[in-house]
């Protein structure tokens, strides 16, 4: 049986995974936990590589959505054996951003996939590794596609001229920022993806814990530690 705790974040794009990750993360840690942060796709070298060709590849337009179920879960299945198996037997909390209820709601619901063709290559992937609780953080699609705008606008301000590298930014990336196919979709494919999400959180309410993403980031963030806190002392600290 595994010692740790398995956590993840879902959503629609500009829902606020991510900020929510890392604020769990810290305060996580400031109460002495062992965390283990991931993404999906991604989170190992193989899966980052998988990432790259799903979402940044100048080469992925042609992309069909059987293969990029495939893909997801081939970057899923190394993920769960090289890196959240083994954190979990070892007693750490594991946050992922994103997991399987991404997959049926984007390439099930979104892409119009057979969901229970879905869920075997699904099952193949992860086997009996579930998610002790899952975060669904719900935005209305006009929240979501500001906020996409917002990111996209930001990027591009951040990116100076070509060969200039300003002062006190020497890490940002000099060149085109990367584009995000998924984010290439359309309204129709969003509003499908949100009412996939909605239709997992009503079939496994006891996992599946829809938090409103329309709130501030401090209101979210509280609300996310009310749903995390009461599981917490199943594992051990430092």
């Amino acid at each position: 049986m595994s010692k740790g705790l398995f956590i993840t974040f879902e959503g629609t794009e500009g829902c606020g995974k991510s900020t929510q990750v890392e604020l769990l993360e810290r305060r996580l840690r400031a109460l002495s936990y062992r965390v283990r942060i991931l993404r999906e796709p991604g989170g190992t070298p193989i899966g980052e590589e998988i990432r790259h060709t799903l979402k940044h590849s100048k080469n992925n337009a042609a992309m069909t959505p059987e293969t990029e179920l495939l893909l997801m879960n081939a970057s899923r299945a190394q993920l769960v054996r090289e890196i959240i198996r083994p954190a979990l037997a070892a007693g750490e909390i594991v946050a992922c951003d994103r997991f399987y209820d991404s997959t049926m709601a984007y390439q099930g619901y979104g892409r119009g996939l057979d969901l229970q063709f879905v869920k075997s290559a699904i099952d193949f992937a992860i086997g009996d590794t579930r998610p002790n609780l899952t975060l669904l953080l719900s935005v209305p699609i006009e929240i979501s596609e500001a906020r996409r705008l917002a990111r996209k606008q930001t990027m591009l301000l951040e990116v100076p001229p070509q060969g200039k590298k300003p002062e006190g930014h020497a890490k940002l990336p000099f060149s085109e920022p990367l584009r995000d196919r998924m984010e290439e979709a359309d309204r129709a494919f969003f509003e499908r993806v949100a009412k996939g999400y909605e239709a997992i959180a009503a079939a496994e309410p006891d996992r599946v814990r829809v938090v409103n993403g329309a709130n501030s980031i401090e209101a979210v963030c509280a609300a996310i530690w009310e749903m995390v806190q009461p599981i917490l002392p199943r594992i051990g600290r430092w």
